[in-house]
């Protein structure tokens, strides 16, 4: 890859800062034990922190001052950029935030110290981020069951240097869309949320919607059986094999996967009798299908209503259905032993469902904003970590 002439490529060992453990990797690896832990003392650092891309830490392990002391080189502070380093997600890393407390990084990290004067970290980031995207730092990974990253092998990772006025200009513009994809992700997840508190009030009759008239529903509610409710309406003729599956074609494929279509294929045969429920056997997931589609032949369970009962509302009574998770196993029998509480009245049915179809739509808006911000981000990176795409700086 060429580079623009202000730019050059450097081994990353070289961007860090200069002072001494600016690159270093935790000091217990595997001997890190729970005799070390502690309810209070020093914060250690673990990958799982990082994994998602995202400085995200659920809960703390902690070690007393005198065993962080003697590992005072493993010290990370607030700034520092934190790797994952060993395990499916090695090479992801992510930034400490600026207020955390001085921590100790365990084994399965790497922590890597910028002087903010001559290398941005939220540059080296970024770029770090963007080739973990592209093809999982395989530069610099073991080729083993456990994949892991050397310390060695980061410090000789070549990564593209522009002048720090230029990072700091790219950083910013990125973060621009960071924040804007943040925002995004927490409107889509009040959104979901809103939509698990609207179903567990509006499928127990907790909650009773108003009639044509402005009145609230009064009618009764009443529990049904899954064979008084549903009606397994599997076609195995139109069955086919994940082997069998194709990139493109002219049927898609639903399955019980948690991906809406699964594949494709050119079948003749097709489940074309929509909308139906689809359940999958041994993944518990639910889907509402309503177009023509061929089903996969293993754990999928096609699922339709009995007379008097509205579809859609089979479907979000199904999804409020606690189902336990046996792991691998067949999910059909347990939900065969449920009952599920409906309205009686067709009319208070089909209000609740159109009721919950329209906060789906709102999931579904901010879904497709999110997943088109997060591709235009992709884009863009690839045009300004790389020098194709130039910002303008001050003189």
């Amino acid at each position: 890859m060429k580079l623009p002439k202000e730019w050059e490529f450097r081994k990353l060992g070289t961007v860090v800062s200069k002072q001494k453990y600016a690159m270093v990797d935790g000091p217990f690896g595997s001997n890190l034990k729970s005799e070390h832990y502690k309810t209070s003392g020093i914060p250690v650092l673990q990958s799982g922190f990082v994994t998602s891309g995202k400085f995200f830490a659920k809960s703390y392990v902690y070690v007393d001052k005198e065993l962080f002391d003697q590992q005072r080189r493993s010290a990370a502070k607030g700034g520092d950029l934190l790797m994952a380093k060993i395990g499916a997600q090695a090479g992801k890393c992510a930034i400490i935030p600026l207020d955390h407390p001085e921590s100790i990084i365990a084994g399965n990290c790497l922590k890597l110290s910028f002087d903010e004067e001559q290398n941005s970290t939220e540059f080296f980031n970024m770029v770090l981020a963007y080739n973990y995207d592209k093809n999982g730092l395989c530069e610099i990974k073991t080729e083993t069951a456990q994949p892991a990253i050397s310390l060695k092998s980061l410090k000789d990772y070549k990564v593209p240097v522009p002048p720090l006025s230029e990072q700091k200009k790219i950083a910013k513009i990125l973060s621009t869309w960071d924040q804007a994809i943040s925002a995004t992700e927490k409107l889509l997840e009040n959104s979901q949320q809103q939509k698990k508190a609207l179903m567990q009030e509006l499928l127990t009759g907790k909650k009773r919607l108003l009639d044509e008239n402005g009145v609230e529903f009064s009618g009764e509610w009443k529990f049904l059986t899954f064979d008084e409710l549903f009606i397994v309406a599997n076609k195995k003729s139109a069955q086919v094999k994940s082997s069998d599956y194709l990139l493109s074609g002219s049927i898609p494929i639903v399955d019980q996967s948690q991906k809406i279509i699964a594949g494709y294929c050119d079948s003749k045969e097709v489940y074309s009798d929509t909308p139906v429920i689809v359940f999958g056997d041994h993944t518990r997931c639910i889907k509402w299908v309503d177009f023509s589609f061929c089903p996969g032949a293993d754990g999928t369970q096609v699922l339709d209503v009995k007379k008097g009962v509205d579809k859609k509302l089979a479907y979000y009574v199904l999804l409020n259905t606690p189902i336990p998770n046996l792991g691998y196993s067949r999910h059909m029998r347990e939900l065969k032993e449920k009952d599920f509480k409906i309205p009686l009245d067709l009319k208070e049915q089909i209000k609740i469902s159109k009721f919950l179809s329209l906060v789906d739509q709102e999931i579904e808006t901010l879904q497709k904003k999110l997943d088109c911000l997060q591709q235009e981000k992709k884009a863009l990176m690839q045009q300004l970590l790389t020098g194709k795409k130039r910002v303008k700086v001050a003189a």
